[in-house]
């Protein structure tokens, strides 16, 4: 009985998490006749068509956002390895009663609304002359994505036995020498999954890339133009290429999105 529970908890689970993405194929791939010009929309294919695909990437201008999106959250990434990295390493050599309160401050900047963070920087990036720009949006959203990456690689660096760098130290390896040629090769899932959060969270991000970006507007923002405008059929097409590096990212490496490199545990 107890495993029917759990199967049909499963099911109930997994309807409600794909049943968005079905709706949005059904709006891509149907005639509008039977979707955004219907009353009451079957929720089945009628009528399957590419035109909707077609008529929004041959009469919108989808390139520009879609590669400005993958060049930040390629940094995004790339950036909160950099400076996580040391930093969880640092925070994992710690006592739990120090480290804990550091992440939790850090973590601070989650709780607060991105428009109140982001219009203050915003100022300040006219004058510095990143407003507008791929690096200037990039170190906006490291806010978010960089205590998230050091609270996971605290985490992994700290089930790292000590033992395993007093050798490397005995051995003659200086700390960065450690971090490069033993850490890092030996918590590479932990870091992957580091990696992988802050690009996905900047990958969707909206309120700073609006505010920071408005003239040359990432992804979700354009997305968001379009439907204000009316073009809901390119904002449908948009809609589901934006959806399908996440998904095909989430599939090849889901192995590296596990509770253990997501935890943060953090050693007393």
């Amino acid at each position: 009985m107890s495993n029917k529970l759990v199967y049909v908890g499963i099911a109930i689970f997994t309807v409600y998490f794909l049943a968005p993405i079905y709706i949005l194929l059904l709006l891509a791939f149907n005639s509008p006749k039977y979707t955004i010009e219907s009353v009451y929309p079957p929720l089945i294919f009628k009528s399957p068509t590419l035109n909707n695909l077609i008529f929004a990437f041959t009469q919108y201008d989808f390139i520009h956002p879609l590669l400005k999106s993958l060049a930040v959250a390629t940094l995004v990434g790339i950036l909160a390895l950099i400076v996580g990295i040391p930093a969880g390493y640092g925070l994992s050599k710690l006592p739990g009663k120090i480290a804990y309160p550091i992440i939790v401050v850090l973590l601070i900047t989650n709780m607060m609304p991105g428009l109140v963070v982001a219009i203050p920087i915003s100022a300040e990036f006219i004058r510095l002359g990143l407003f507008d720009t791929i690096p200037g949006l990039a170190f906006a959203q490291e806010l978010v994505t960089l205590p998230l990456a050091v609270f996971i690689l605290q985490g992994t660096f700290s089930s790292i036995p000590r033992e395993i760098e007093y050798q490397a130290k005995i051995d003659g390896a200086s700390t960065l020498s450690y971090i490069l040629r033993v850490l890092v090769p030996t918590t590479s899932p932990g870091i992957i999954a580091a990696f992988l959060i802050s690009w996905m969270f900047s990958w969707d991000e909206f309120t700073y890339a609006i505010i920071l970006s408005p003239i040359h507007p990432t992804w979700p923002v354009e997305i968001y133009l379009n439907i204000t405008r009316g073009n809901i059929l390119a904002a449908i097409a948009f809609s589901l290429v934006f959806t399908i590096p996440v998904i095909i990212l989430t599939i090849l490496l889901q192995k590296y999105l596990r509770g253990e490199y997501l935890t943060g545990g953090i050693k007393s």
